[in-house]
């Protein structure tokens, strides 16, 4: 009778695991595309601070982002559990944030009014107190990726929304500590790219084997700073395309148009598939630009109002 039992209480063990095993792959399916974003915009922010600081600086916004989630998950659960009404429009407020700081970053870099004091201002930190200036480099890091767990973290509570609660927990902590250990992983690596072409150049030894490690070396050191570079522009398109993409999905209207461009863009002959893959990318990009410009526009407009008040 007691065996019976504990083959009973196995199976069902086994039932629940393979179940959270099924519902943490199709979670990790859906957020697949904001981990991208999410590895551009991290390994981007963190880029810019001395070469023998730049694993601290990981760690710490690492573990800022574990932080985040540890108040995400509960947070999300609760909000689903009690005002389920309320997760779209927290959601798009944090795009449109993505899209503002988007766009100001465009503002201050071509705008010439306050951005080159704004820049100046920037820079001298990293001049005069490189501790300061990695304390804001984890700070804004640690801010974005807020925005960003929610949406991996809101996608994968979509997915597991009928499951139990016990399931629904398991789920959400397995992703975001899946999702935090692959990002911060990949943006170690990434900002440490240079360290490791110098390391194959300097013990290539003899031969033909290395004489490829250091022709590997030299190439890796010669794409690093190209690599790093490319990572501001990557970094603020993913800011307008992830920001944009909450936006649409939050309208309906939106999100509509988006898939009849897409569907229609896919039917054009032999480009139609890549057309149909990219179009809701570039749109979502757009309407990113768009609403990060309408934010910086009402946000200057409410600091030109409140001015005089500051003043007194």
């Amino acid at each position: 009778m007691a065996g019976s039992a504990l083959f009973a209480l196995i199976d069902d063990i086994a039932t629940v695991l393979d179940d959270v095993s099924l519902m943490t792959k199709m979670a990790a399916k859906k957020t697949a595309g904001v981990l991208g974003d999410d590895l551009a915009l991290n390994a981007q922010q963190v880029s810019g601070v001395r070469a023998e600081r730049e694993l601290p600086v990981v760690w710490a916004v690492a573990k800022g982002s574990l932080k985040n989630k540890a108040i995400l998950v509960p947070a999300a659960l609760a909000i689903s559990a009690f005002i389920p009404w309320a997760v779209t429009p927290l959601l798009m407020l944090g795009g449109a944030f993505l899209c503002f700081e988007g766009f100001e970053k465009l503002a201050h870099k071509y705008l010439p009014h306050e951005g080159g004091h704004h820049e100046a201002a920037a820079s001298a930190p990293e001049e005069t107190d490189p501790l300061a200036h990695e304390r804001d480099k984890i700070r804004d890091a640690v801010r974005t990726d807020f925005i960003l767990s929610a949406e991996i973290i809101a996608i994968t509570l979509g997915t597991v929304a009928g499951a139990p609660l016990q399931q629904q927990i398991t789920v959400l902590v397995g992703i975001a500590l899946i999702m935090t250990a692959g990002v911060y992983g990949l943006v170690a690596g990434i900002v440490k790219l240079d360290d490791g072409g110098l390391y194959l150049l300097q013990n290539a030894g003899p031969g033909n084997f290395g004489r490829l490690k250091a022709g590997v070396g030299r190439a890796v050191l010669a794409a690093a700073p190209r690599m790093m570079r490319s990572l501001s522009v990557i970094g603020t398109v993913a800011m307008f395309m992830v920001g944009g993409g909450i936006l649409t999905h939050g309208l309906p209207f939106a999100h509509h148009a988006i898939e009849q461009a897409a569907t229609m863009a896919g039917e054009i002959a032999v480009i139609g598939p890549v057309l149909h893959a990219v179009t809701p990318a570039v749109l979502n990009a757009v309407f990113g630009v768009v609403a990060g410009a309408v934010v910086l526009a009402v946000v200057l407009l409410a600091q030109r109002l409140l001015k005089p008040f500051r003043k007194t």
